[in-house]
């Protein structure tokens, strides 16, 4: 090992964990912060993600879930599909109409992280993950870093964000464009 990719495995690392930590963050918020489950359901179905109550559960288990296993770096395209997914919904039902720039409440902040998860699981997520320890000899390898791992979230996270959008988004009279 070189010590370029010693620190390409570090700097996988670190990206890794903050980015994954932090999404984690998110959903634990909406489980135990403020207005919890139920404060959290009200707004799902204020902004047309009806029913609210099943939203609210399901983004907050998927940031819990796909941040922590970004963050270890197990099956890291599935995770990183889960930031898609969650991230486009997002940006279609909370900040498209603020146009691009996070400081207007636009969907720049939402582009980052999908983005960002993407490139993860198209790198792969380096030595120290638990992709390496467990699959780096098994047929999985191939899809879980590489081209394979890029197809995997790319596909997989537009397909449950834009499946998500046309089940369950009824956009409010208000909103409606």
């Amino acid at each position: 090992m070189t010590a370029y990719d010693s620190a390409t495995d570090v700097a996988l690392l670190v990206l890794r964990v903050v980015l994954g930590l932090t999404m984690a963050a998110h959903g634990y918020n909406k489980f135990f912060g403020g207005g919890r489950i139920p404060g959290t359901a009200g707004w799902f179905d204020s902004i047309g993600m009806k029913p609210g109550m099943f939203h609210a559960r399901v983004a907050a288990t998927t940031e819990i879930a796909a941040g922590l296993g970004l963050a270890v770096g197990l099956l890291t395209p599935v995770p990183a599909a889960g930031f898609v997914a969650l991230m486009l919904v997002a940006a279609w039902t909370v900040h498209r109409r603020n146009g691009f720039f996070i400081v207007k409440e636009g969907w720049e902040y939402n582009l980052v992280l999908a983005v960002t998860a993407v490139a993860i699981a198209g790198v792969g997520a380096g030595r120290y993950s638990l992709d390496y320890l467990l699959l780096r000899d098994t047929a999985l390898w191939d899809w879980v870093h590489g081209w394979g791992g890029l197809a995997v979230a790319i596909v997989l996270g537009l397909a449950g964000g834009i499946g998500q959008l046309a089940i369950f988004f009824r956009p409010p009279a208000n909103q409606a464009s």
